[in-house]
């Protein structure tokens, strides 16, 4: 029996690969000049984009008081970010339209906290059909527009979110 192996071509990682990686919490990164993926920074909260997204228009939503649990946030802390999270629903359906959102809080590394030293909302868009059996076959997930693309149309919205 001969098996043939699978090649799958994605040319736009090398830039990822060969960057120079940095210290310090990825959330605390984000609110310096030039984060690129920061597409709001408010005096609480802030939105960031997934660099390793499920799907297109993945946010993360964290405080931005580097705290790691939520009984660390102050009552408006608290209110602050899931009013931000709030926002950010209403950006996306306005640019995106999806059908319906995941919204999901992983506390610790054992609940699926990839970053669990600062505390942050997931927000994934979802559509009809967006998962597919290329998932489940090839255990490979097809992200239909590239990264920056997404970023520059969600941008100018989040832009005109007041602080």
């Amino acid at each position: 029996m001969t098996t043939s192996m699978k090649t799958m071509w994605a040319p736009w990682r090398i830039e990822y690969i060969l960057a120079e990686k940095t210290d310090g919490c990825v959330f605390c990164n984000a609110l310096g000049e030039g984060a690129e993926l920061t597409l709001y920074k408010g005096p609480l909260t802030m939105v960031v984009m997934n660099k390793f997204p499920y799907i297109n228009g993945h946010l993360l939503v964290a405080p931005v008081r580097h705290v790691a649990a939520l009984q660390d946030l102050d009552r408006e802390e608290m209110g602050a970010l899931l009013a931000t999270v709030d926002q950010s629903v209403r950006v996306l359906k306005q640019v995106m339209r999806p059908e319906g959102f995941n919204i999901g809080l992983n506390l610790g590394r054992v609940a699926g906290a990839g970053i669990e030293e600062h505390l942050h909302f997931h927000i994934v868009p979802r559509w009809l059909g967006d998962t597919n059996a290329l998932a489940v076959f090839a255990d490979v997930r097809v992200i239909p527009q590239h990264l920056q693309e997404t970023r520059d149309a969600l941008k100018p919205h989040f832009q005109a979110i007041a602080p």
